[in-house]
């Protein structure tokens, strides 16, 4: 056979293999970045939603260049192992409660499980969304996380399977609390016996009669349907719930840039949403176990309230080394709180 036929024949192969190496790895780029966002509680809870508003909304800006995944109610990771999940890249963003960051050495963010540190939504705010809220998403990075947003709840309800109106009601319950060392002293304030457990696992334990109760705004109490093995609601509004977003800082940092401008402003619009929705969720949450039967709603008196507050400022106090005084001060001087008017 002619050899420079073989010759050509074997430079055409050659570019037909180049071309289409090119072509799929055309396509390989026009593939969509997923970011998996996975937390615990129901698809219909505050946090549910607001995740499907990211989702919905990151699409549409970065126009499908980002494809988002959301997984609700624990179906990839629980508690004790999303966080260990988003450092190794198994999922990309999570929204924990800020007591999750204890474990991790980051104990500052334990400041926002202080019990009645905030007497309303606004103080929370301009907490969380000011310079004191930035700078603990700043201490994150070291450990490989990067911090995007505060998703502000409101406030949690005490619930349980007996009548609560003072603090000495509470002497030698089985309460569920998150790992936090802060909620541990404020529950053992109260004579509890503080029970660290995941929240995938709480609607079992309190039917089973494993523990008594648990704390949690409405709107989280309603969507799990708590409410269902829980005879008595408190309205204590006694500490501040809430979730920090956020992602593995490798991930991000590998982002393109304009990819990354796209969901920053993806993540203010959900804040946003957030913010301005979150308390209808509330109030629909305690309208829905209203009208369950289920549930007694015990409504605290002024006297009972300021009762409560004594109880458990004192942890402020107790706690304050270990969550940073100087960040407790500023917190107090920001809401203009001072814990020894009580």
């Amino acid at each position: 056979m002619d050899q420079g036929f073989i010759a050509r024949a074997r430079t055409l192969m050659a570019a037909v293999a180049a071309l289409a190496l090119t072509a799929a790895h055309a396509q390989t780029a026009q593939q969509p970045i997923v970011i998996k966002f996975s937390h615990v509680v129901a698809a219909d809870a505050a946090k549910g939603k607001a995740a499907e508003y990211f989702k919905k909304v990151a699409e549409e800006k970065t126009g499908g260049r980002v494809k988002v995944e959301v997984y609700h109610n624990s179906v990839l990771f629980k508690d004790k192992e999303e966080l260990e999940a988003l450092q190794l890249g198994a999922v990309q963003m999570l929204a924990p409660t800020p007591g999750k960051f204890g474990p991790l050495g980051v104990r500052e963010f334990e400041v926002l499980d202080l019990p009645f540190l905030f007497d309303n939504l606004a103080e929370e705010q301009r907490v969380t969304t000011g310079p004191i809220g930035q700078g603990l998403l700043a201490k994150l990075e070291p450990r490989g996380i990067k911090g995007l947003a505060f998703w502000n709840t409101g406030f949690k309800e005490m619930t349980s399977n007996k009548p609560i109106r003072k603090p000495e009601d509470f002497k030698g319950q089985k309460l569920r609390i998150q790992s936090s060392k802060v909620i541990e002293a404020q529950m053992r304030a109260l004579d509890v016996i503080p029970q660290v457990m995941g929240f995938g696992e709480l609607y079992q334990a309190m039917q089973t009669g494993v523990v008594d109760g648990q704390e949690n705004p409405t709107n989280v109490i309603a969507s799990s349907k708590l409410y269902e093995v829980q005879k008595y609601l408190v309205m204590s509004d006694h500490g501040y719930h809430g979730y920090v977003v956020i992602t593995n800082a490798k991930f991000w940092a590998g982002l393109p840039a304009d990819i990354r401008t796209q969901l920053e402003a993806a993540m203010r619009d959900t804040t946003e949403f957030w913010n301005t929705t979150v308390k209808k969720e509330n109030d629909d949450g305690l309208a829905v176990i209203k009208a369950s039967g289920h549930t007694e709603i015990i409504t605290l008196t002024p006297d009972e309230k300021r009762q409560w507050k004594k109880a458990l400022v004192k942890v402020h106090e107790e706690m304050a080394d270990k969550v940073g005084r100087p960040l407790l001060q500023s917190i107090y001087q920001e809401t203009g709180f001072d814990p020894k008017k009580l």
